[in-house]
């Protein structure tokens, strides 16, 4: 079954919180185990062994089979963490999460969880996982509860050992139905995901389930009960030969754009137009040969709109190439200090008087916003800048920060939104290859700022932050260009 027909599914049941989506977590979620996040950390600490690695990992090569072999293997597991706090672990979680899991993310499924919220559904998270395993990626898909293995603590400490029964096999289906009695949900009109052939007597529980990436067993129970499957895109991984080659087509085809601009700009004796040339050029080239289309499909005519400061969400390495094919020419940018060093691009966002910002020092961040101003206000040089500040480790969008809001205002030009759907599907966080698509974006209306205040600017940030959220839970089909 397709995504679209799962997600008409969603829209056709019932609103309301009694009806519950219930997630699995590992394997349907996300592309594999979360679990290798921490051991491999533990192997770069050198806490961890080969060996103990071949014995704790197995499971995400071939499966368990049975309820002992998961008490197995979570023994093997747990004693690791024998003598942590839960703050400590509960902190790791959120590091690796940002870091290396959240890139592991279905973003087929991400788009049904988003239906589920949009009907007003209980979005449960389900899985034989630990807590601290489970939870970043519970509060980022906005779950409403958290069903998983507990750890038992003593004195403020891991034991090392399950608190109750873990959540695997008929622990998990048990826990759906205390939670359903709980929380008045309908079982017989809810829905159920998960991957593995465990999980049959959890999706039993529910009127809808759905086969999410099925291992070979559950594909064929699937088969035989008639529940639908969905093919999701693997996440992570090593990438392919042919993606290997777009890769390396980008970077060349953006180099050999920056040697024309180059020469354009030492015939006409302008850096603008040696930066216009590159920046046009190298994004159409570069994208070009990545296998990467951009289609507007709605407000391109806003793109026109000069000087402007363009706003953009922040999911991908690729956006702010995106957005300087939009733009063409006539604008600067900000990023943070670390792009100055990227091979290349460095060079060029230096020479573009990019403004460098450092994060963590609000000071210097001010101070490095002041030249982009003058640069807007005075030379009627338009801006690009993610109001994230740094790209969101799934599709969820991130909170605004202020600084371009600021500039807007004082250099008095309008704000124009540009939202991207779906950068993160072509080269997702952590990503190093680019897989070919398409990228969808709207361009809003320009937004005016000559009766801004430093005194409203939160309900300014806020109300253009709503823009997008609106936008991204309410996209227009591609009919609609």
């Amino acid at each position: 079954m397709t995504l679209d027909e799962l997600v008409a599914r969603v829209y056709a049941a019932p609103r309301g919180p009694k009806v519950a989506a219930f997630f699995d977590y590992d394997g349907t979620v996300i592309t594999g185990y979360s679990a290798m996040a921490f051991y491999n950390k533990r192997l770069r600490d050198r806490d961890m062994g080969v060996a103990e690695l071949a014995k704790t990992s197995w499971a995400s090569v071939r499966g368990i089979r049975t309820e002992r072999e998961f008490g197995e293997l979570l023994d093997l597991s747990l004693a690791a963490w024998r003598g942590k706090t839960p703050d400590e672990l509960m902190a790791l979680g959120r590091e690796l999460f940002k870091h290396e899991i959240a890139a592991a993310l279905h973003s087929e499924v991400w788009q049904l969880i988003e239906a589920h919220h949009a009907m007003g559904h209980t979005v449960v998270l389900a899985s034989s996982a630990t807590r601290f395993q489970v939870a970043p990626m519970a509060e980022d898909i906005g779950a409403d509860h958290v069903l998983c293995t507990e750890l038992e603590v003593v004195d403020g400490m891991v034991t090392g050992r399950p608190l109750g029964a873990p959540l695997w096999g008929l622990g998990k289906a048990r826990a759906v139905r205390r939670l359903a009695a709980e929380k008045d949900i309908d079982l017989a009109t809810s829905f159920a995901y998960s991957n593995g052939d465990e999980d049959v007597m959890f999706l039993e529980t529910v009127g809808s389930a759905v086969a999410v990436e099925p291992q070979e067993a559950l594909a064929a129970e699937a088969g035989r009960r008639g529940w639908p499957v969905l093919r999701c895109v693997p996440r992570g991984g090593r990438p392919s030969p042919v993606e290997m080659l777009r890769t390396v087509g980008f970077y060349g085809g953006f180099a050999a754009a920056v040697g024309a601009g180059i020469g354009v700009g030492l015939l006409r004796r302008s850096r603008r137009d040696m930066l216009d040339v590159s920046t046009g050029l190298g994004a159409d080239l570069s994208l070009a040969l990545a296998g990467v289309r951009v289609d507007v499909l709605r407000g391109a005519e806003y793109l026109d709109h000069r000087p402007a400061v363009f706003v953009f969400n922040h999911q991908s390495k690729l956006d702010p190439i995106i957005a300087m094919k939009l733009l063409r020419g006539g604008f600067t940018g900000v990023a943070k200090k670390e792009a100055k060093n990227i091979p290349g691009f460095g060079q060029l966002f230096q020479l573009a008087d990019v403004a460098f910002v450092d994060r963590g020092n609000t000071a210097q961040a001010v101070k490095a916003l002041e030249p982009a101003v003058a640069k807007v206000r005075d030379e009627g040089i338009s801006l690009i800048i993610s109001p994230e500040g740094t790209r969101s480790a799934t599709p969820r969008l991130g909170r605004f920060k202020k600084g371009a809001f600021h500039i807007a205002m004082q250099a008095g030009v309008p704000m124009v939104p540009i939202v991207i759907r779906n950068a993160g599907e072509v080269m997702w966080r952590g990503a190093q290859a680019i897989r070919a698509g398409t990228v969808e974006l709207v361009v809003l209306p320009p937004v005016p700022t000559r009766d801004w205040r430093v005194e409203t600017l939160a309900d300014h940030v806020a109300a253009v932050r709503g823009l997008f959220v609106e936008t991204l839970a309410n996209w227009p089909k591609g009919e609609e260009k």
